[in-house]
């Protein structure tokens, strides 16, 4: 069981929890969790509920960072790449969004390149990737979101200069 302060991730959105209510609804007890992207915002959610997740250890995400240059990058093209991207973004996986997330920022550096401006299409699902895999790396990493951006970025550069 979690306790109060505790990071989950919930419907893939950072949370803390707030507050444990003991047979709080149908005798069951519950926990109020703060999504940390909008701390207005309280959800019960009961403690038995299978969908709450823990973050990654700081190791898992070291070792993850660490991989970034053996994650491939996606080859599909118009279409068939657009489909990609939603199934990575759906599984959510931390190497498929940093697969999302390479294979988008190559595609627009090759057109930055060469001159043409960017994908909205590549620029669109490189935030969605960032959107779920940065809050969970910010609070594990004990960054700011900013940071962790950045972070991530120089490491997602790292391993194409190194790939």
């Amino acid at each position: 069981m979690y306790k109060i302060g505790d990071y989950v991730i919930y419907l893939k959105d950072v949370c803390k929890i707030f507050d444990i209510k003991e047979k709080y609804m149908n005798d069951t007890d519950y926990y109020i969790l703060v999504p940390i992207n909008d701390e207005s915002l309280k959800l019960s959610v009961p403690v038995t509920n299978e969908t709450l997740k823990n973050l990654p250890s700081l190791n898992e995400v070291n070792a993850m960072l660490d991989n970034i240059c053996n994650i491939s990058v996606l080859t599909e093209e118009n279409k068939q790449l657009e489909d990609e991207y939603k199934k990575l973004i759906s599984n959510g996986s931390y190497e498929d969004l940093i697969k999302v997330m390479k294979t988008a920022y190559l595609r627009n550096k090759k057109r930055l390149d060469n001159k043409r401006s960017i994908s909205s299409k590549d620029k669109n699902y490189m935030e969605m990737a960032e959107k779920h895999l940065i809050p969970e790396l910010a609070i594990v990493l004990d960054m700011s979101i900013d940071e962790t951006e950045k972070y991530v970025i120089n490491k997602l550069c790292e391993g194409i200069d190194n790939a």
